[in-house]
């Protein structure tokens, strides 16, 4: 017996023996943690409720600023070739990147 080679292996521990129903903290902490997970979807499903709000309330300001805009010009002279161009105005060069050094 003196020979015998003792390791890590060989260490006795109480570790996988546990039963699940002798610590119910474990399964209170399983509750709080879904409980809590839940609350920050729930956050985040309104956030993103709200959002979706917004960007369907600029859509229809959008719309709404478009049809102003061609009710203007449905009612004003446009030369053929030109749309929305009045006929007096001079032509506008192509703006591009300019750089000045």
């Amino acid at each position: 017996m003196a020979n015998e080679i003792r390791g890590v292996r060989n260490l006795k521990t109480l570790s996988g023996r546990s039963d699940p129903v002798a610590f119910p903290y474990q399964g209170y902490m399983q509750i709080t943690c879904l409980e809590m997970e839940k609350a920050r979807r729930g956050a985040e499903r309104r956030s993103a409720t709200q959002r979706i709000a917004e960007i369907d309330a600029r859509l229809r300001e959008i719309e709404e600023e478009k049809a102003g805009i061609l009710k203007t010009l449905s009612g004003q002279d446009t030369p053929a070739g030109l749309p929305g161009r009045a006929s007096g105005c001079p032509p506008t060069p192509p703006r591009g990147l300019k750089i000045r050094y």
